[in-house]
């Protein structure tokens, strides 16, 4: 993430402390869709996810005044509480009777994904057009680290490519994005 983003993100939480609200809905629109695809990373059911974030960011706003820069970015400090509220969530789950999986697969998700979320403001257009620029192995380790949250080592896996090329592609990737998103 570029200084610039951390600082916003870090400045739109103070504000949430203060009681800003349009803060809040700043923050949510800055980092809903990247915070989003941890939790379905998480816990694996779009729903759950979406509850995930609304409890995250209804528990950021409540605890905006406790962040502490000098500890973390805000971006890594919402990721915790994601993290967190998505292990609850899987931990409220065991006590349920999962659902077959072979049900499951046989459903159709007719909602938007994280990436299609992000297409929708100008940033994620902006985001996307300089994605279509990546050639299509590195483009698709992005999309699987970044927005369905998957590790470098599960990217790798996934992709059945050795580990020491997908970190290269990522590190490669974010760099022509980032020139991209400069332009």
């Amino acid at each position: 993430m570029d200084p610039s983003q951390a600082s916003m993100h870090a400045a739109l939480l103070r504000a949430c402390a203060a009681g800003d609200s349009a803060a809040l809905a700043q923050l949510y629109e800055a980092t809903a869709a990247q915070l989003f695809g941890l939790a379905l990373r998480i816990v694996r059911r779009r729903e759950l996810a979406e509850e995930v974030v609304q409890d995250a960011f209804v528990s950021a706003w409540r605890n905006a005044g406790r962040y502490d820069e000098r500890r973390g970015t805000a971006m890594a400090w919402l990721a915790t509480i994601v993290r967190n509220r998505a292990l609850d969530q899987l931990r409220r789950l065991g006590r349920e009777r999962p659902l077959d999986p072979a049900v499951a697969e046989r459903w159709e998700d007719p909602a938007q994904g994280p990436a299609e979320l992000a297409a929708l403001s100008e940033d994620g257009r902006r985001l996307s057009h300089c994605l279509d620029e990546l050639e299509e192995a590195p483009r698709r380790s992005i999309l699987l680290a970044y927005f369905e949250g998957m590790t470098v080592e599960e990217v790798a896996e996934r992709m059945a490519a050795p580990l020491g090329t997908v970190k290269s592609w990522v590190r490669r990737s974010l760099q022509r994005l980032r020139s991209c998103l400069e332009r």
